[in-house]
């Protein structure tokens, strides 16, 4: 048994924003209260010992911080407007952290995904001396929605949550009422509205219900700076600074006041005996609505429970619609036709079919009223006609009244009809289909055609004429309709295969340089690859592709000539005298020396080899040209460089010739045979002389005639300057070895040995 119905809901708010509040500080507050029980009275001592619980309720879809993880509570002593600060109850951990069912009058209103409630529970125990005066406990905090719509201010605005324990109450060990239901969060607008928002006292007293104003306290002063000291407009007060009484807060006059904290019609109101709120809202948006409830004893006010909380007034949308399968609806109204057919099958749409509990269908046929109760009916009807016929959602629930919705069908039984149609075309000629309605109703002529060629185009003419732009197998189809809008389909195939009116082909040239490879464009239509093609080059050659390429070695003129042979036997036959001309071509062709250039030897001479040619055109690269038959060209940096030869023939006709060339870094340095270390800046050092472009590797060793390794380096431009390794001792006149080994240009390794003579 589905318990609720909803209702889809849009909601007209979903974002709440804070202005001057910082995001990591920004609690949504969306309401609270304050209540008390009585532990125990110690009578010796005179003092009473109370469990004090505090619920508060934050928007739980926000952005902003959880709930205040410890909390502060003030304590106070006093009355009406004087009250002394007593103790501060520090550092209470929140308990019972919970996401809040968030119910509706209404059970069939879907609460949206993007509205929650989280509520949390801080509970403590106190021990107060008993006295002549009221106690009062509070928790202060800002900050409120700032998209409230009753109050001035609503951003800047918080909240302060109290409970008073009066004299009275101190001295009978009394205990607070407590509320029985959770408000509604989500109420629709321009509906009713009954909620039960009454409360019960386990000390029997008597209840008074009323709306009352909701307390302020606290602002957004240090909200943007962490580690602020807390004020009274700070947010989160402190406690022994600000004292009670709180103010209320503001609402938007003239429109609300805490009396008239919603707008309605009628007007929203609660029962003071029962504590039923009643009215219809009709003004969407976000309402803070105080409740208080006064305990009477002996016909004496001993307390007063207050909670406030913020109400949202949304549009509400039925969830249960419904919906069947028709050939005509507006609204509720539903056509549905049938054509020769007796027996019709009804199909359901109605939606959401989670909350529909029954269905009830009800047929009038000729005055007999059949009825069902499955989702889909079949129905047999006994002959042409109109008929009556309603389907009903949640049919005899009033409990779930909202929750149902009636479709009036009108059922129509027509003759059928029988769509057909024929055609003409030459077999073997391109041209154009002549398509014949043959089409026919029983009730009456036909109205509308819709023609549909395969995939190549539309008509909605009874008799069309259509030319189809490619060959096959055409599925030809035909929806004929009529007066009772009754339809009919009928697909069938033209075989069309034939041969192109005219032949066309495009060359991709009609002169072509030796050797030439002409590519052949066969722009004739209708035709695809399932044709048969016979091409005849003139030069001996032949093929069967539909647009081939053919290579023509010699020069000369050649006559072309085209058969094509369709699927289904026609053919046709094209010949192009003297199509194609082949004239002569040179051919490009050089050498050039040194065939290994380097830095060195860099200036290279290029040796024309080609024949037939009389002009050239040479490109070294990007680094420039020459038109001379055999130029020589000087490359100032080593790399390597693309060469062209462009040749021209008489006929106009050209080649093209290439060659990479690399131009090597080189190595080439030599070693003089004494040097003498005396600072006369003259053969100081025993040094490699040369070039040493591209050089890797190098390593450069010194021995003396007993074998001693005296000097050694890899950098070839630090030479022996006659002490061992340039810093020690210094070497005696005479002979030495040496070695020198690297990795040239070209990745080879070298080695050089010989001897020095050290002089001095």
């Amino acid at each position: 048994m589905i318990s609720r119905f909803l209702h889809r809901l849009i909601i007209a708010f979903v974002v709440f924003s804070f202005i001057g509040i910082n995001e990591m500080n920004a609690l949504h507050i969306i309401g609270g209260d304050v209540v008390y029980k009585c532990i125990s009275t110690d009578t010796m001592r005179k003092e009473v010992r109370y469990e004090i619980t505090f619920t508060m309720y934050r928007d739980s879809k926000s952005n902003g911080a959880n709930f205040d993880d410890p909390a502060n509570f003030g304590v106070y002593r006093g009355s009406g407007n004087n009250w002394n600060f007593v103790r501060t109850i520090a550092g209470i951990r929140v308990q019972e952290i919970r996401d809040i069912d968030i119910a509706t009058n209404n059970p069939c209103v879907l609460v949206p995904v993007n509205v929650g409630v989280q509520s949390g529970r801080y509970v403590f125990q106190i021990t107060l001396p008993i006295i002549d005066q009221n106690y009062l406990i509070s928790f202060q905090r800002c900050c409120r929605n700032n998209t409230i719509l009753n109050l001035v201010d609503p951003g800047g605005t918080g909240a302060a949550f109290t409970t008073e324990i009066t004299a009275d109450a101190q001295k009978t060990c009394n205990n607070s009422p407590t509320f029985n239901n959770f408000p509604p969060v989500v109420i629709c607008v321009n509906r009713p509205i009954n909620f039960n928002h009454s409360a019960r006292d386990i000390d029997g007293d008597s209840l008074v219900y009323e709306f009352c104003a909701p307390l302020t306290a606290g602002g957004t002063d240090g909200a943007t700076t962490p580690g602020s000291p807390t004020s009274c407009t700070g947010v989160t007060p402190s406690p022994q600074v600000c004292i009670p009484p709180y103010d209320e807060v503001t609402f938007l006059a003239p429109n609300f006041s805490f009396l008239r904290p919603m707008a309605g019609n009628p007007v929203v109101t609660i029962n003071s005996q029962t504590g039923i709120i009643e009215g219809s809202p009709n003004i969407l948006g976000q309402y803070v609505v105080g409740v208080c409830v006064k305990e009477y004893r002996n016909g004496k006010l001993i307390g007063t429970l207050r909670r406030d909380f913020q109400f949202n007034v949304t549009t509400c949308e039925v969830a249960v619609t419904a919906d069947l399968k028709a050939s005509a609806k507006t609204q509720s109204e539903y056509t549905v036709n049938s054509c020769g057919e007796f027996t019709i099958d009804f199909l359901n749409l109605s939606t959401d079919v989670r909350y529909i509990q029954n269905y009830y269908w009800e047929f009038d046929i000729k005055g007999k009223i059949e009825t069902y109760s499955s989702r889909n009916v079949s129905v047999t009807f006994p002959g042409l006609g109109s008929y009556k016929a309603t389907m009903i959602l949640n049919k005899d629930l009033p409990a779930l009244s909202e929750c149902s919705d009636t479709a009036t069908i009108t059922v129509n039984v027509y003759p059928s009809i029988n769509t057909d149609f024929e055609f003409a075309y030459d077999t073997c000629v391109a041209g154009p289909v002549v398509f014949k309605d043959k089409s026919n109703s029983g009730a009456g002529p036909i109205q509308k055609w819709m023609w549909k060629f395969d995939n190549e185009g539309v008509s909605q003419s009874q008799d069309p004429i259509f030319e189809f732009d490619k060959p096959g197998l055409k599925a030809v189809r035909l929806i004929a309709e009529d007066v009772n809008l009754c339809k009919d389909t009928l697909i069938q195939n033209v075989n069309y295969f034939p041969v192109p009116s005219l032949i066309i082909i495009e060359p991709n040239t009609f002169t072509g340089c030796q050797p030439a490879n002409i590519f052949f464009d066969n722009l004739s239509t209708p035709i695809d690859e399932t044709y048969k093609f016979e091409w005849q080059f003139g030069d001996g050659n032949t093929s069967n592709v539909l647009s081939p390429t053919n290579t023509y070695t010699e020069t000369g003129t050649y006559t072309v000539m085209l058969k094509l042979i369709s699927p289904i036997g026609c053919e046709t036959t094209k010949t192009w005298p003297n199509l194609i001309k082949v004239v002569p071509s040179p051919v490009a062709g050089f050498s050039y020396t040194p065939e290994t250039p380097d830095l060195f030897n860099n200036n290279v001479s290029f040796i024309d080899e080609s024949s037939g040619a009389v002009a050239y055109l040479w490109k070294f690269d990007s680094l420039g040209g020459s038109l001379i038959q055999n130029p020589s060209f000087t490359f100032r940096d080593t790399g390597v460089f693309n060469i062209q030869q462009i040749v021209l023939h008489p006929s106009g006709c050209s080649d093209t010739a290439s060659a990479m060339i690399s131009i090597y870094p080189l190595v080439k340095f030599f070693m003089p045979n004494a040097f003498t270390p005396n600072n006369d800046g003259l053969n100081d050092e025993f040094i490699p002389k040369g070039s040493f472009v591209g050089l890797r590797n190098f390593n450069f060793t010194i021995w003396n005639r007993w074998g001693d390794r005296i000097f050694e380096t890899d950098d070839y431009t630090i030479g022996w300057n006659g002490q061992r390794n340039n810093t020690g001792e210094t070497a005696s006149p005479g002979v030495y070895a040496y070695l020198i080994e690297y990795i040239d240009p070209l990745g080879e390794k070298k080695i050089l040995k010989g001897q020095c003579t050290l002089l001095r």
